[in-house]
């Protein structure tokens, strides 16, 4: 199963991040001016927490209302969970599985250096299943010797 370094590799280390004081209203527009659904909330070097717009719709439904102009620590998840360049695909779809969760930022040396979703880490899963695939017909139909 491929690691997350791998899976970075092929998609790209391009971090969006945003600081805890960036207000709800700019959040939002810098998640649409780059189509992704969430971002880590980066104080320095240092995870502060992520806002996804999901989070931001269930808190609009939980208040009814949301202040555009308050900055987004008032509304972000503090409780990051993250991994590593070194874990597997399979032990982050475990993780975002039990913990509900669509979004991964990924860290290095205390520094994020990369985001992954559940949809990344699907394409990779399948991915990697075609290639196991493809390797068992080649085995099966004698195409894996060299000459």
């Amino acid at each position: 199963m491929a690691l997350v370094k791998h899976l970075l590799e092929r998609k790209g280390k391009v971090v969006w991040s945003i600081p805890s004081n960036t207000t709800v209203l700019e959040a939002l527009k810098i998640l649409e001016k780059h189509d992704i659904g969430a971002m880590p909330v980066v104080d320095g070097d240092k995870l502060v927490g992520i806002l996804s717009e999901r989070d931001l719709v269930r808190k609009m439904a939980g208040i009814g209302k949301v202040d555009f102009t308050a900055p987004i620590r008032d509304i972000m998840i503090t409780n990051v969970y993250f991994v590593e360049t070194n874990n597997s695909v399979e032990e982050c779809m475990k993780l975002m599985t039990t913990k509900h969760i669509r979004h991964l930022p990924v860290v290095e040396k205390q520094k994020v250096v990369g985001v992954i979703s559940i949809g990344d880490l699907v394409k990779e899963i399948i991915a990697d299943r075609e290639s196991t695939i493809i390797s068992l017909e080649n085995y099966i139909t004698g195409q894996h010797i060299v000459n």
